[in-house]
């Protein structure tokens, strides 16, 4: 069972934040903290098989966060929900630790064949939905607006609908693709084969 204080540090690290205790005590006042905390609540509830009060709890999510998490799901330390309105998460799906969902996502079965499992680290952008018995591996990022029918590896980014995988591009790698294209280029226009006029006085 994960704590209030284990979800405060992992949602500061989510936060990109160095995850002190001062950063945790600011996130224990978003909302974010607060939807974690009903959801380890009703984990509580549901274990003990107390009545009626699984249901009180899962509607004060959906009222006062507007997401929808089912009975089975499996939510890591820290799971940033930064935009919540809309988001929902079926049952049986697994999010692992310092999960970010950027609002209005869907992660759940496509057709009762298995829910997916979201690995650590993993951004999921705005309007995304993973839908299916897939795995989505630890750091990868799904566009916002993505449909996720298959696996995405470890540190790759998907995107489109139905979604396309690539490699995630390091930020030095682009900083030395950029200074490789621009010590190639050479002075302007005269590589187009003719030269700028001369101004003349």
């Amino acid at each position: 069972m994960i704590s209030p204080w284990q979800d405060a540090i992992a949602l500061a690290q989510a936060a990109r934040r160095k995850g002190s205790a001062k950063d945790a005590l600011r996130m224990m006042r978003t909302d974010a903290w607060l939807l974690l905390v009903i959801f380890r609540m009703r984990e509580v509830v549901l274990r003990f098989r107390i009545p009626v009060v699984n249901r009180l709890l899962r509607m004060m999510q959906m009222v006062f966060a507007g997401v929808e998490l089912g009975n089975d799901v499996k939510l890591g330390a820290g799971v940033y929900f930064i935009h919540s309105l809309g988001t929902v998460v079926g049952s049986g799906a697994t999010i692992g630790n310092r999960v970010r969902f950027l609002g209005n996502n869907t992660v759940g079965a496509a057709r009762n064949d298995g829910a997916p499992i979201v690995g650590d680290d993993v951004e999921i952008g705005c309007g995304a939905r993973v839908l299916g018995p897939i795995r989505i591996g630890a750091g990868a990022v799904i566009g916002a607006n993505s449909v996720v029918l298959c696996d995405v590896p470890a540190d790759h980014v998907a995107v489109g609908a139905p979604a396309r995988v690539f490699p995630k591009r390091r930020r030095n790698d682009v900083l030395n693709a950029s200074r490789m294209a621009v010590s190639q280029v050479e002075e302007p226009l005269t590589g187009l084969g003719f030269h700028p006029p001369l101004r003349t006085l």
